[in-house]
């Protein structure tokens, strides 16, 4: 069996029936949010968080989280606030050859700009290298920091996070 209920990892069925999930059009356009919450359950800071109005709920607060991609910015302000760390910000548009990931991530050490690191997967596995493009701690949610990785674009759907850094 696989799935979020069975792994704790969203399947590809799973993810292909999310209304969070861009579609393609618009992934072809630049920077967008990608929100891979597939559990009903009662939550929305998400939709609180974008001054955009490009999240909302249809429903109940236990409704999925719906992108309106047109409204998407790919600001990442949703990122941080999402307690499920399911939110990230693609930019598949970044080069000829690379894209970027913008990932929530709580473990100390931080990664610092212009770090090599192995980015992973949702299960965890590495996929690939990345290089870190940016690292931002929004006050508004003390505990989570942003960080941008540059990836080999052929990678933009699978790396959804980097391995954690050895404390010194």
């Amino acid at each position: 069996m696989d799935g979020v209920a069975y792994t704790g990892i969203p399947s590809l069925q799973e993810l292909s029936s999310c209304p969070g999930v861009p579609s393609e059009e618009r992934m072809n356009k630049g920077r967008v949010a990608v929100i891979e919450c597939v559990q009903e359950i009662p939550c929305n800071p998400c939709v609180a968080t974008c001054k955009f109005g490009a999240i909302s709920m249809k429903g109940e607060i236990t409704s999925l989280p719906c992108l309106d991609g047109d409204r998407c910015t790919g600001c990442g302000q949703c990122i941080a606030q999402c307690p499920g760390l399911a939110i990230t910000v693609i930019n598949r548009n970044y080069s000829e050859t690379e894209a970027t990931v913008d990932f929530p991530y709580e473990y100390l050490p931080l990664p610092q700009k212009g770090d090599i690191v192995d980015a992973v997967n949702r299960a965890g596995e590495t996929v690939c290298r990345g290089k870190v493009d940016r690292v931002v701690r929004q006050p508004s949610y003390e505990g989570t920091s942003v960080i941008s990785l540059i990836i080999p674009k052929q990678y933009f759907n699978e790396v959804r996070s980097m391995k954690r850094l050895e404390r010194p």
